[in-house]
């Protein structure tokens, strides 16, 4: 007999406690995991515009040239992440449609594209206290006017590396985590929060 392989995601025992935080805080702060999003990290030469136009069309949206930027493009977003890299994101089950549209702006020019769908966990973290739950941990000030919607940045949370993403709604963020760190910024945000283990 050949055991099922069955996915599950960082974070699935915290189900639970995440909506006994959303329930304790009337509904003032919520977090839930966005699991098994496709996530392709892109390396290419900013500077070679020719490769750059082709990616934007294969893309359908323009690679954010501005440091800790996000373009959008219908379900997909774009992440700078330094000057010759970049993290495109979409649903589930989007790697290969997304890794062609990369190949194809490429077309054999000097790259890297590489699936890094299961190194992270995203994080959705939204209501009135947000930001102000990450400000205990992040160094990067996330007020509105230094931190606006459409921005992103990679930084610590606590000990942790993430990637923190505001969207264009003042109390969302979206939170990057390494899966082999996802417990640990899971408990750190909890436990920050007030929200102790569910037995």
């Amino acid at each position: 007999m050949i055991a099922e392989a069955i996915r599950r995601s960082p974070l699935a025992d915290y189900a639970e406690r995440f909506t006994t935080l959303c329930q304790t805080s009337g509904g003032s702060l919520s977090i839930r995991e966005l699991p098994f999003l496709t996530q392709i990290n892109l390396r290419v030469d900013s500077g070679d515009t020719a490769v750059m136009r082709r990616l934007s069309d294969s893309l359908g949206s323009v690679l954010p040239m501005t440091p800790n930027t996000v373009t959008l493009a219908g379900d997909r977003r774009a992440l700078w992440l330094g000057p010759d890299e970049w993290l495109v994101v979409g649903p589930e089950n989007h790697q290969n449609a997304i890794n062609e549209a990369l190949h194809v702006g490429l077309d054999d020019a000097f790259g890297s594209i590489v699936d890094v769908s299961a190194n992270r966990t995203v994080l959705e973290i939204r209501g009135v206290r947000a930001r102000d739950l990450l400000a205990h941990g992040v160094p990067v000030d996330l007020d509105l006017r230094s931190f606006a919607g459409n921005q992103c940045a990679q930084t610590l949370l606590a000990k942790a590396q993430v990637i923190i993403e505001r969207r264009e709604e003042e109390a969302a963020f979206y939170l990057y985590a390494r899966s082999s760190f996802a417990s640990y910024v899971a408990d750190w945000l909890l436990d920050v929060a007030g929200v102790t283990e569910v037995r």
